[in-house]
């Protein structure tokens, strides 16, 4: 089985930007450390891709939708990170 929700970390980070998967601890126990380095690469350039989304002032619906998506990306790296962070506090892989 993939340790990746949806079989690739591009695919995982899509689904994270779309709202279908939540990170949590519980949820990244099975991932090693490169495997870390890879979610969090995709992640960082969903993220780059959301916030370099131009839409229009006016357009209220899509700007929220973009926000969010900018708010998932940015709470699911801050938990890896705090979890990669821990995990190699307690000397594990």
């Amino acid at each position: 089985m993939a340790p990746y929700m949806g079989g690739s970390a591009p695919a995982m980070a899509r689904q994270i930007c779309d709202g279908f998967h939540l990170v949590s601890v519980v949820s990244l126990k099975r991932l090693q450390t490169a495997e870390f380095d890879t979610l969090i690469f995709e992640l960082e350039k969903k993220l780059r891709d959301a916030r370099s989304e131009i839409i229009d002032v006016k357009d209220t619906q899509a700007t929220q939708q973009r926000n969010r998506r900018i708010l998932r990306i940015e709470g699911a790296l801050r938990t890896i990170r705090g979890s990669l962070q821990t995990r190699r506090r307690k000397g594990g892989a």
